[in-house]
């Protein structure tokens, strides 16, 4: 059967999230797997085309009218004069598939080159970019009257929903990291949504590079991500006055715009910035429980991470951690106001919190990236029908099957 030939263009590459994260490791697999795949991306450097082998890669810097989404997040209104380039670049590569992974800068550029190139074009949904938007906007809400100020937040959040599921609906092919998630946007844009779930490198992050005694008193509390308003960071601090400072204390691997802020109301936490490889993972490792307070993650790279290393973790019922977490059995799912009771009963038992890390192991060995993107190349073939078997073909392959 032929390999569609695939002109990816994420969100993020190089930075520090879920986006960046899983980008890396399709990369890597079209690479390893020997995959005609094109990576078009932003980079800092000049404009720079590679090819090795069937992986092609197109950087394409940012310029001076760039201005910040996030601390090393950027968009960049001028980016269509790379235009030129990329349209050169993806004639000579013929891509089958478009695949873009939300509305930025880059985004935006495959989409309009999939309608001018009339290539099918495939979404995948990273980001709750209409909860975000309205978090962000908290700070218009607060200097409206209270009654006025929760209306207009989901009023924010109803039109930036309407005007994402409209850009959505422009894909044939829509791909989330969770079933709700899933679900919702079949119903909003009238799209197959396929699940494009997360992986997790459990050589990397594993148990064995705890450095800290197990008979250390001093429980540590992790958290990494972003440190800023949509990641419900707040709740961190409250966690903290409900539990003794000598006895459980916080670990937060990550940076953002709010990083001062919670500096200032965690002076016992021990803050490391952005941890990559090996320093990230005896992080975890040396983490008693990973406690991800988000509502808004649509799945949560860090929750796995963490699971890999025997961490249990205590989530949200909202959003993408709930449907990794088992509750009770590798953490716990609950509302914000049972945080801390639920790390204090944990850390409480020690035989639970022991069973807690063994089953949290093995969970993540469950998980791998190369099943991930199978599952991806699998839906790509039902976008075009040329790549689809012949009946006999399908017959046969059934038959080898067993089926």
């Amino acid at each position: 059967m032929t390999v569609p030939r695939v002109a990816y263009f994420p969100d993020s590459f190089h930075e520090v999230n879920g986006v960046a994260h899983t980008s890396r490791h399709f990369e890597d697999f079209a690479r390893r797997r020997n995959l005609p795949f094109l990576c078009v991306r932003a980079g800092k450097r000049s404009p720079s085309f590679l090819q090795d082998g069937n992986l092609w890669t197109l950087e394409l810097p940012r310029g001076p009218l760039s201005f910040p989404l996030e601390k090393d997040l950027f968009f960049d209104p001028a980016y269509p004069r790379h235009l030129p380039r990329l349209l050169v670049a993806l004639k000579r590569f013929r891509p089958d598939i478009i695949h873009i992974t939300g509305p930025s800068d880059n985004g935006l550029l495959g989409a309009a080159m999939a309608r001018y190139l009339k290539v099918p074009l495939a979404a995948s949904w990273h980001t709750n970019v209409h909860e975000y938007a309205a978090r962000r906007a908290g700070w218009l809400s607060r200097l409206l009257p209270a009654p006025a100020s929760a209306a207009a937040g989901c009023k924010i959040e109803r039109l930036a929903w309407t005007a994402v599921a409209w850009f959505y609906a422009r894909a044939k092919l829509l791909f989330a990291p969770n079933p709700g998630l899933c679900a919702l946007l079949q119903q909003a844009t009238g799209r197959a949504c396929f699940l494009m779930p997360r992986g997790v490198d459990a050589q990397l992050f594993h148990p064995g590079r705890r450095s800290r005694p197990s008979r250390d008193p001093l429980r540590l509390l992790g958290f990494v991500g972003r440190l800023s308003v949509e990641k419900n960071i707040g709740l961190l601090v409250d966690i903290q006055r409900q539990l003794d400072p000598g006895r459980e204390r916080f670990l937060i691997v990550g940076h953002g715009g709010d990083e001062a802020w919670l500096r200032e109301r965690l002076p016992q936490a021990q803050f490391t910035g952005v941890l990559r490889g090996e320093d990230l993972a005896r992080a975890y490792a040396d983490m008693d429980l990973f406690v991800f307070p988000s509502h808004t993650d649509t799945f949560g790279n860090v929750v796995l991470e963490a699971l890999a290393s025997g961490v249990p973790a205590i989530v949200t019922p909202d959003g993408g951690p709930c449907s990794i977490v088992r509750d009770g059995e590798t953490g716990r799912i609950v509302p914000d106001e049972q945080f801390a009771s639920a790390i204090a009963e944990i850390l409480a038992d020690p035989v639970r919190h022991a069973a807690m890390r063994q089953a949290a192991r093995g969970y993540a060995l469950t998980a791998s990236w190369d099943a991930v993107f199978e599952g991806v190349y699998s839906a790509y073939r039902s976008l075009v029908p040329a790549l689809q078997p012949s009946p006999a073909v399908a017959l046969t392959q059934s038959l080898r099957s067993g089926q």
